[in-house]
């Protein structure tokens, strides 16, 4: 049987270092020559296995250092190469090999000045929105990666493009969907085009919800889908064809800093117009306002899901009919936060959305049920705030489905306005209607915890920036982090 041969050269140089030998004192305990050992050190030759017995039983040295020390390094590097300034110089895998292997010493100091530089980063972007909730926002400038562009972007802008809605009304008169706007969809790609959509399975379609094929001139969409998340696919293709110019103009007007911010963005917008789209402003504005925003009867009366009414209903603020002022957060279970929107942009300095006490976490013990919550910022901001589950694209038996929650907020002085308020209870039933905001319970939240003062949190998972940590050998508090 042939033997394992492993080079390992800057590993046994340590070792060898570590226990202050020099390459002659090694090599004669060995039982090998000083120069065989001196290539192996360079890698000029390999370490066999008879050779690592050796060195476990001269020099109590476990096989294990000699056969997967660099791995987590090479992984810990790759993190590293992979941020904005230094994306352009990103290695391949072999180059990081041999760092790891090569100076593994230097390698861990990289990787360890990575880590306080990431860890000073977030600090700073912490101090500056805490100076911005303030009114002294700075202007703090890094490298970016281009869908940290596109979120900040579409984040602090309202969730509401004008030019957009009138083409989608224009495109939908011109349809004339009636109840089958899929179908509708279909024959106009089909007429103007020349696409024809077809379903594939998942077999044929593993890794996709949609995908066009140019040379065949069909739009395949995944089985996995929905109806309502094929009906949006379908739509925002067709959307993305008739609007490209109006789309174009838009994304001109945000300056993005690369073709791959404005790709991402074509694709944000292409999911906006398809809302529109699929929920005309006017009528559905109406229904809002009769239904008081329950999300229920509207998704049963425009056949569309849960989340694309409530993200429909962060769009509404046309002038001389705008509704009520929502704003979006979706999250993973593990806390993720990936899309934030607002119908005057997402309220970062009054709401922050990084509490783990939102209602939108709780979510996730009962999916499918929709939680009711007022919440109360230090300052004294009150919020209503609705939460539910979501249910991705519908796997096979053996896969996981991908579940994320939405919160659907707004000023709690809307409660009237909104479904949803009569849910919250007010400690004195004889309050009167313009002081049950002020006599209502609601759940004590913050920004984040990086940016909360508020003592004896239960859920608190950092310490503030804002205040010294309280280390007293002889006092414990309820929270993680004490602090002064």
């Amino acid at each position: 049987m042939a033997e394992q041969k492993i080079f390992a050269g800057p590993r046994i140089r340590r070792i060898r270092n570590a226990k202050g030998l020099t390459q002659t004192a090694m090599a004669e305990g060995l039982g090998i020559s000083p120069s065989y050992l001196n290539l192996i050190e360079r890698n000029q030759r390999p370490i066999t296995v008879q050779l690592i017995l050796k060195l476990a039983s001269v020099y109590k040295v476990e096989p294990e250092e000699l056969q997967g020390e660099a791995r987590g390094s090479i992984a810990a590097l790759r993190e590293v190469f992979a941020d904005p300034l230094l994306a352009g110089e990103l290695p391949g895998d072999q180059e990081l090999i041999e760092i790891a292997e090569g100076a593994p010493n230097a390698s861990a100091a990289v990787i360890k000045l990575f880590r306080a530089y990431r860890e000073q980063a977030e600090r700073l972007s912490d101090l500056n929105e805490l100076l911005a909730r303030e009114g002294r926002g700075t202007a703090i400038s890094s490298a970016r990666l281009p869908l940290d562009e596109v979120q900040e972007v579409f984040e602090r802008g309202s969730n509401h493009f004008a030019a957009i809605e009138a083409e989608a009304e224009a495109f939908s008169a011109l349809l004339d969907p009636g109840d089958d706007l899929m179908a509708a969809l279909a024959s106009w790609l089909r007429r103007e085009h020349g696409i024809v959509v077809k379903v594939l399975p998942v077999a044929t379609m593993p890794n996709w919800r949609r995908r066009y094929d140019r040379h065949s001139q069909r739009l395949f969409i995944s089985e996995r889908l929905s109806p309502f998340d094929r009906l949006r696919e379908i739509a925002m293709e067709a959307c993305l064809i008739r609007m490209d110019v109006v789309v174009a103009a838009e994304i001109q007007m945000m300056k993005f800093a690369s073709a791959e911010a404005r790709r991402l963005a074509r694709f944000e917008l292409g999911r906006y117009a398809a809302h529109a789209l699929m929920m005309p402003y006017q009528p559905f504005q109406q229904a809002a306002l009769r239904s008081r925003c329950d999300i229920d009867v509207l998704r049963s009366r425009f056949g569309v899901s849960f989340e694309q009414a409530a993200n429909r209903l962060t769009t509404l603020q046309r002038s001389g009919s705008a509704g009520v002022p929502f704003f979006m957060l979706e999250v993973d279970n593990a806390g993720n936060r990936f899309r934030r929107a607002g119908a005057q942009g997402f309220p970062h300095s009054r709401f922050g959305g990084g509490c783990p006490k939102l209602p939108v976490h709780a979510a996730f013990t009962q999916p499918g049920q929709i939680f009711v919550e007022a919440v109360e910022m230090p300052d004294g901001a009150r919020f209503l705030c609705i939460a539910r589950t979501l249910e991705g694209p519908q796997g096979a038996f053996n896969e996981r489905p991908r579940r994320t929650a939405i919160l659907l907020g707004c000023d709690l002085s809307f409660r009237n306005d909104v479904v949803y308020g009569g849910a919250l209870s007010a400690l004195s039933s004889g309050a009167a209607s313009n002081r049950d905001q002020h006599a209502m319970e609601a759940t004590p939240i913050g920004p984040a915890c990086r940016l909360c003062e508020r003592t004896g949190c239960l859920s608190r998972a950092a310490p503030p920036v804002t205040r010294p940590l309280g280390l007293d050998e002889m006092v414990s508090g309820l929270s993680a982090f004490d602090f002064q």
